[in-house]
C-alpha cells in the first residue's frame, strides 16, 4: 500500500486511495494545506485519524510516501491546494 500511495497519478487517485485506506484499514486521512503559507510539500498537513494499534512506523510512512509522490507530480499539490480554493487568484 505504501509502494501504492508513492505512485498516485492524480488528486482522485489519492481520494481514491483515502478511501481505501479507510475501508480496509479502517485508517481516517486527511490531507489540506496548512494554517500557515504552503511554500512545499512539507506545508501541505497530512494527519492520520486516531486508531488504536496503529504503529509508530505506519504513522510516519504513510505521510511520507504521499509526500514523495505530490514531490513527484507537483501537479497533484496543485489540484489539491486548487479542490481548497488557493489558486483562485493565480
Amino acid at each position: 500500500m505504501i509502494e501504492r500511495l508513492e505512485n498516485l497519478t492524480s488528486l482522485q487517485d489519492l481520494e481514491h486511495m483515502q478511501g481505501q485506506l479507510y475501508q480496509k484499514l479502517g485508517i481516517h486521512l486527511q490531507i489540506a494545506p496548512g494554517s500557515n503559507e504552503v511554500r512545499s510539500m512539507r506545508g501541505i498537513r497530512i494527519e492520520l485519524g486516531e486508531l488504536p494499534g496503529l504503529c509508530r512506523k505506519t504513522r510516519q510512512s504513510i505521510p511520507a510516501a504521499i509526500r514523495r509522490a505530490l514531490e513527484k507530480r507537483p501537479e497533484i499539490a496543485y489540484s489539491l491546494l486548487n479542490a481548497h480554493d488557493l489558486l483562485r487568484d493565480a
